[in-house]
C-alpha cells in the first residue's frame, strides 16, 4: 500500500499543528498491526465499527412484489359500511336525505350498507304512512315534529342523476337535531352499559328514508331484522319480518337480509340464550319466508353475525354451519380492537394490538372449512373502541393505523368483506360527525375506494443488513400491502400496482423497489394529521395539503405527488400512505 503525502519546503514554528496527513497514516499503520496481530491468534472476526452517540444505523429496505398472479380476489365491495339502529331513537334517520352525506357515501360506493347493531332486535316494524301528523302542534322541536311535511314543501329537491330525493336541511333544524341527539345519546350509553335495550319502531315512511339513502348513494343494502321475537317454544316468530318483507316487495327494494346482531349476547340481553342449532333453524326459517316472494326469491342471506369467537361463541357457530351453512351466502362475526373506556393514544402504535385479528380469523375460518369448505367470511361491525368509541381518540388520526390495518390484513386472510361500523352518528367510532364533516378514517377510506382493487399480491420485504425472508416485514412496525390498482380508476391504467404502507417506527424508512417495481414512476399519497393536535387531530392532509370538502359540497380532487422513477421510498415516521406504481404491465393486474 502506498501512501502520498506532500511535505511543505519550509517547516512551521515549533507551536504550528503538524500537517493533516499525518493523522490518517498514524491510523492506517494502527489497524495494519491490529489486523496481524488478530491473524497471528486465528482472529477471524469482523472488526467493530465505532458509531458516534446517538446515531442510530439506518436499514434500507428492498421490496418487490409478485405479479404473475394475484393471492387472493375480494369482493368489489371489500370496504362496506354500516348504520346502527340507534338512529331512528336519535332522530337522524329523517336527515339522511342530505345532500351533503349523500355525496360523502357515494364516495366510497359501490358498498354494502348494513343496517343493524346492538338494536336490531328490539326493532319492530309497523306499516304507519306519517306518524308525525299525530304528534301535537307547533312547539320548540316543531321542525322536528313535522319534519316530513317541511320537507317535501320546501327542501327536497331531484337528484338529476336519479331522480333521488335529496334535501337542503335549515340550519335551525340541524341545531336542534344536534341538541335532540346529544340528549339521547346519553340515554344510548345507560342502555349499553347497563345492557337494557327499549324498542323501537321502524316506520314504512322510515324504511323509505333508508333505502333512499342506500339508493342515492350507490350502495346495496343489507337489512338485519329482529331474532329476539320468540315463540315460546323458543322458535323464532317471523310476523314483524314478513310484514317488513311484503312491504318492501310491494316498493321493490332491493335488499339483502340477516337475522339478529351478537346472537351469542342474547342471555344477557332478554334473558332468553338461543344455541346454534336453534339459530341455524330460524335461518332456514327466514330462506322459506324470502323464497314465494318473487323479488326475494334468489334474495342474498347473510349470518349469523357473532362476536369475537371466544369457546361459547366457537360452540355456537359450530351449531348453526351443522344445521344453516349451505343456507347463508356468507358467514359473518365482529370485531372490536380496544375497551374504549380505556383506551389512550398510544394504544393505536402497539403491534400486539393490531395482530389480535389474526388469531380470530384463524378460528372462524377453521370452523367455516369443517362445514362448507370455500365459503365467504365477512367481517361485520368492525370498530376501533368499544362502547361507542372515545371522543379525541378512535375519530383522531390515530385510530387510522389500526383500520388500515385490518383492511390489509383481511384482504391477505382472504376475508371478503369488511364492513365499517359506524357511517355516520353512532358513537365515535364514525367516519362523519354529527356537523356531516368527514373525520380522517373517512379519507384513509376514500383513498382506499380510489385506489385498491380487489386483487391481492404476494410482497417480498428484504433489509440489506438482515438474510433477506420473503413476506415478512421487518419488525413488524413496518407494514406493506399490495394489490392490483382499482381498475375504475382511469388515471392509471391496467397493470399498475398500488402499495399501501404504515410506519409505526418513530424514525423514517427508507424503501427502495426492486425486481418489476425496479425503475418505475411512482404517484405518492401520504396522509398525515393536519394542526397542533398530532396524533389526535380530526383533521389531515395529503402530501402536505388539507383535505375538506369543497365549498360546494362536492369532495375535492385527491392529487398525487408524483416521484422520479427509481427513487427511493422515504416514509416520514408514525404515518400511512398510498403509492401507485405506474406501468408495471402486471400480468396478475391486466384483466378483471
Amino acid at each position: 500500500m502506498r501512501v502520498l503525502c506532500a511535505f511543505p519546503e519550509a517547516m512551521p514554528s515549533s507551536n504550528s499543528r503538524p500537517p493533516a496527513c499525518l493523522a490518517p497514516v498514524a491510523l492506517i499503520l494502527a489497524l495494519l498491526l491490529r489486523l496481524s496481530l488478530s491473524s497471528q491468534a486465528g482472529d477471524r472476526r469482523p472488526l467493530p465499527v465505532d458509531r458516534a452517540p446517538g446515531l442510530k444505523e439506518k436499514t434500507l429496505i428492498l421490496l418487490d412484489v409478485s405479479t404473475k398472479n394475484p393471492v387472493r380476489t375480494v369482493n368489489e365491495n371489500f370496504l362496506s359500511l354500516q348504520l346502527d339502529p340507534s338512529i331512528i331513537h336519535d332522530g337522524w334517520l329523517d336527515f339522511l336525505s342530505s345532500k351533503r352525506l349523500v355525496t360523502l357515501a357515494r364516495g366510497l360506493s359501490p358498498a354494502f350498507l348494513r343496517f343493524g347493531g346492538k338494536r336490531t332486535d328490539f326493532l319492530q316494524f309497523q306499516n304507519l304512512r306519517n306518524p308525525a301528523k299525530s304528534r301535537g302542534g307547533p312547539g320548540p322541536d316543531y321542525y322536528l315534529k313535522n319534519y316530513e311535511d317541511d320537507i317535501v314543501r320546501s327542501d327536497v329537491a331531484l337528484d338529476k342523476q336519479k331522480g333521488c330525493k335529496i334535501a337542503q336541511h335549515p340550519d335551525v333544524m340541524l341545531e336542534l337535531q344536534r341538541e335532540k341527539a346529544a340528549q339521547m345519546h346519553l340515554v344510548l350509553l345507560k342502555e349499553q352499559f347497563s345492557n337494557t335495550y327499549s324498542n323501537l319502531v321502524l316506520t314504512a315512511r322510515s324504511l323509505d328514508k333508508l333505502y333512499n339513502f342506500a339508493d342515492c348513494s350507490g350502495l346495496h343494502l343489507i337489512f338485519a331484522l329482529n331474532a329476539l321475537r320468540r315463540n315460546p317454544n323458543n322458535s323464532w316468530n317471523s310476523s314483524s319480518a314478513l310484514s317488513l318483507l311484503k312491504y318492501s316487495a310491494s316498493k321493490k327494494y332491493n335488499i339483502s337480509w340477516e337475522l339478529g346482531n351478537e346472537p351469542n349476547n342474547y342471555r344477557t340481553m332478554r334473558g332468553r340464550a338461543v344455541n346454534g342449532s336453534q339459530l341455524g333453524k330460524d335461518y332456514i326459517q327466514l330462506k322459506s319466508l324470502l323464497q314465494p316472494i318473487r323479488i326475494y326469491s334468489r334474495a342474498s342471506l347473510y349470518g349469523p353475525n357473532i362476536g369475537r369467537p371466544r369457546k361459547n361463541v366457537i360452540t355456537l357457530l359450530d351449531g348453526f354451519m351443522k344445521v344453516a351453512g349451505n343456507t347463508v351466502d356468507a358467514v359473518t362475526w365482529q370485531h372490536c380492537y380496544i375497551d374504549g373506556r380505556v383506551v389512550k393514544v398510544m394504544d393505536f402504535l402497539k403491534t400486539r394490538l393490531l395482530d389480535t385479528l389474526s388469531d380470530q380469523i384463524r378460528k372462524i375460518q377453521k370452523v367455516v372449512n369443517t362445514y362448507t369448505p370455500g365459503k365467504k367470511i365477512w367481517l361485520e361491525g368492525v370498530v376501533t373502541t368499544s362502547v361507542g368509541g372515545t371522543n379525541n381518540l378512535s375519530d383522531s388520526y390515530a385510530a387510522g393505523f389500526l383500520w388500515l390495518n385490518t383492511l390489509g390484513m383481511l384482504a391477505n386472510r382472504g376475508i371478503d368483506v369488511v364492513i365499517r361500523h359506524s357511517f355516520f352518528d353512532h358513537g365515535y367510532n364514525h367516519l362523519v360527525d354529527q356537523n356531516f364533516n368527514p373525520l380522517p378514517d373517512y379519507w384513509l377510506s376514500l383513498l382506499y375506494k380510489r385506489l385498491i382493487g380487489p386483487k391481492v399480491l404476494a410482497v417480498h420485504v428484504a433489509g440489506l443488513q438482515r438474510k433477506p425472508r420473503p413476506g415478512r416485514v421487518i419488525r413488524d412496525k413496518l407494514r406493506i400491502y399490495a394489490h392490483c390498482t382499482n381498475h375504475h380508476n382511469h388515471n392509471y391504467v391496467r397493470g399498475s400496482i398500488t402499495l399501501f404502507i404504515i410506519n409505526l417506527h418513530r424514525s423514517r424508512k427508507k424503501i427502495k423497489l426492486a425486481g418489476t417495481l425496479r425503475d418505475k414512476l411512482v404517484h405518492q399519497y401520504l396522509l398525515q394529521p393536519y394542526g397542533q393536535e398530532g396524533l389526535k387531530s380530526k383533521s389531515v392532509q395529503l402530501n402536505g395539503q388539507p383535505l375538506v370538502m369543497v365549498d360546494d359540497g362536492t369532495l375535492p380532487e385527491l392529487k398525487p405527488r408524483p416521484l422520479r422513477a427509481g427513487r427511493t421510498l422515504v416514509i416520514p415516521p408514525v404515518t400511512m400512505g398510498f403509492y401507485v406504481v405506474k406501468n408495471v404491465n402486471a400480468l396478475a393486474c391486466r384483466y378483471r
